[in-house]
């Protein structure tokens, strides 16, 4: 079955929600507001040019270049700036990526800037409306003059040129929109470098991955509340007075969050005093990781409202503004944040899987959560990747905000490489969901084990053990040993439909000042 299309009024808010959302078709409508101020501006624009006054890239070189005058025809000089920039490297974004890239586009250019045509905004749409999505290089963009050669790939694809997918099958973009019953896409004016000048594609991979991590979050604070209910830890790290000593905000929302998880909790009374870091210290790391979050929303939230252009135009004061508002250092600074984030909550979930299978700290379970250890091997295996992960995340967790590498003759003479840094957090969160996938698996495994979900010795805090048993509904014991990486993706998807209701209202926190 498809999915109905939702329509989605173009004056609403863009929010990461919204974005997940326009990986299916989905309509953007275009109320009447905004075709005027769109056509308005485009009328401005066109006024502007034929009246002689310099417009970059429309009536002079690009880049560089600037000091030369551009093509003498407009619709010549669209081509000129999409064909100079078909120089991307490396494998294809992933369509939900590209398509969240395509709302931003459309998002930015609906707010009457820009100058483009009311066709250019009715093309997005419409392609949109379909599973339609252009096929764009990983690499290419510095992310300091907007997505240049991205954008330039997805425009391409729009005219029919190049290619794109279409319900997931790589065709010819011509073939693409013939399927889908588009047109392509005429460009004139300053249509093609306000498709381009813009980093959209930051803004979008940003605003995915700070999603994801949204759940994840939420994942994080169950999966530690159960862990300390499944060794019976007691919950006098939570304690609210100790909380609000610490100082932090966010750190009391996280114990809060965990009291409420552990609430009928049964302590064992050969528990230490003190847990290791990775159970007594999560308050005050889950918090740290909330406050990131939150920083982090905030700046993506202000980049998805505001216009990433170069010039931009405002009729009201007859300027033609020429300056840096494609210039994506905020969203770098908030990407690279995302994947630090995210790597602490990774080593998080690694080290409580550690303490899981250590014989000597979990409470006497089998060492591994083997049935049988030495003729089993329980989830063994799932550590080692997890391991293996865990270290792929610390090594992409240096920053890319700071890699600036002077470009383009040196008119790009500093760059944010925030598109690398949306892009690698995007990467971190689906790694983190990896690792919450395994740790899930081994507390499933832990609670078969501790006989904790039987009726003769069911004992613990509900909301933990109604996890635990969500979790035994799509994860069999491990007995004997099997493969378990489908495990681990079933796992991982349980764990993000739990979260995601209370994701949404961390959303909605984080909108508030």
């Amino acid at each position: 079955m498809t999915s109905p299309l939702v329509e989605i009024p173009l004056v609403d808010e863009l929010t990461p929600a919204v974005l997940e959302r326009a990986a299916l078709p989905v309509d953007f409508s275009v109320d009447d507001k905004v075709r005027r101020r769109v056509a308005e501006c485009r009328e401005y624009t066109a006024t502007a040019m034929s009246d002689g006054r310099a417009v970059y890239g429309a009536t002079t070189g690009f880049g560089p270049l600037v000091a030369f005058p551009g093509r003498a025809q407009y619709a010549d000089q669209c081509d000129n700036a999409i064909n100079h920039l078909i120089a991307g490297h490396g494998e294809d974004l992933p369509a939900a990526v590209a398509r969240a890239a395509l709302t931003v586009r459309l998002w930015s250019l609906c707010q009457g800037r820009s100058g483009v045509s009311p066709e250019v905004i009715d093309s997005l749409c419409a392609a949109l409306r379909t599973s339609f999505a252009p096929a764009i290089p990983m690499y290419g963009s510095v992310g300091a003059s907007g997505d240049l050669i991205p954008l330039a790939y997805a425009a391409r694809a729009l005219r029919g040129e190049g290619y794109a997918y279409l319900g997931g099958e790589r065709l010819p973009a011509d073939v693409a929109l013939r399927r889908a019953g588009l047109s392509p896409l005429e460009l004139d004016g300053r249509d093609a470098l306000a498709l381009v000048n813009g980093t959209s594609v930051t803004a979008a991979a940003a605003a995915l991955a700070l999603a994801r991590l949204r759940r994840s979050y939420d994942s994080a604070l169950t999966l530690s509340a159960c862990l300390a209910d499944l060794l019976g830890a007691a919950p006098a790290f939570l304690a609210p007075q100790l909380l609000r000593a610490f100082g932090h905000p966010g750190a009391v929302r996280a114990a809060a969050a965990l009291r409420e998880r552990l609430e009928g909790t049964v302590p064992a009374p050969d528990r230490p005093l003190q847990e290791p870091y990775s159970i007594r210290c999560t308050p005050q790391l889950l918090g740290a990781a909330e406050a990131s979050l939150g920083h982090a929303g905030r700046v993506i939230a202000d980049d998805l409202g505001g216009i990433s252009d170069n010039p931009l135009f405002f009729a009201e004061d007859d300027l033609v503004a020429h300056g840096g508002n494609f210039f994506g250092q905020p969203v770098a600074f908030a990407a690279d944040l995302l994947s630090i984030t995210a790597t602490q909550l990774g080593n998080l979930a690694e080290r409580q899987l550690d303490l899981l299978v250590d014989p000597h700290r979990n409470g006497g379970l089998p060492p591994m959560l083997a049935a049988g250890p030495g003729r089993q091997h329980g989830v063994q295996g799932i550590q080692l990747a997890a391991t293996a992960t865990v270290a792929a995340m610390r090594r992409d967790a240096v920053p890319a905000s700071v890699q600036s590498l002077p470009t383009n003759g040196h008119n790009q003479d500093i760059v944010p490489f925030g598109t690398q840094a949306a892009l690698t957090a995007m990467a971190q969160a689906e790694r983190l969901r990896w690792l919450h996938g395994s740790l899930a698996v081994a507390l499933r495994q832990g609670a078969h084990l501790s006989g904790v979900l039987s009726a003769q010795r069911r004992a613990g805090a509900p909301r933990c053990l109604a996890v635990l048993e969500r979790l035994s509904a799509v994860v069999a014991p491990v007995d004997p040993d099997r493969p378990l990486d489908a495990d681990v993706r079933r796992a991982a998807e349980v764990l993000d439909e739990l979260a995601a209701p209370d994701a949404l209202a961390c959303h909605h926190e984080e909108q508030q000042p």
